[in-house]
């Protein structure tokens, strides 16, 4: 590649980069998701470690999935790793359907008013079992 195309490249790859980032700040800044987070989970002195963490979680996965990284650390540590992931997806999507009132709504829909809790425990367990499955034998039987 000459010198005009690997700049070129850069310039879009980094263009690219700011418009996926800022997407992803103006989702968390516009729902509110993070202080509602904190809300929820009664840690509001906490606020500026979860954006930090937001920032940085977003800023080492865009570079870890620009790199063909390979930690070399044993497999074990997929455990802690998937969990930590896990958590803080879960959550965001906890509290993006907390600040839209989707479960509510859903329950209303599907006339199971009366059993929210065990609407949401089979979300909950649905999202588990499936994570494992994939986990166990897509990702590990490769």
């Amino acid at each position: 590649m000459t010198t005009i195309e690997i700049a070129f490249v850069v310039i879009v790859s980094f263009a690219g980069g700011l418009a996926t980032g800022t997407g992803f700040v103006a989702f968390l800044v516009v729902l509110g998701v993070i202080p509602r987070l904190t809300q929820l989970t009664k840690t509001m002195k906490s606020i500026h470690a979860y954006e930090w963490s937001a920032v940085a979680g977003a800023v080492i996965g865009g570079w870890m999935s620009l790199r063909s990284s390979v930690l070399g650390a044993s497999k074990y540590w997929l455990i802690p790793l998937g969990l930590f992931s896990g958590v803080f997806i879960g959550m965001l999507a906890a509290a993006l359907t907390e600040v839209l009132n989707v479960w509510p709504i859903l329950a209303k829909r599907m006339r199971m008013a009366d059993k929210l809790i065990l609407l949401l425990m089979a979300i909950v367990f649905g999202k588990v079992f499936g994570s494992l499955f994939y986990w166990i034998y897509v990702v590990e039987g490769k």
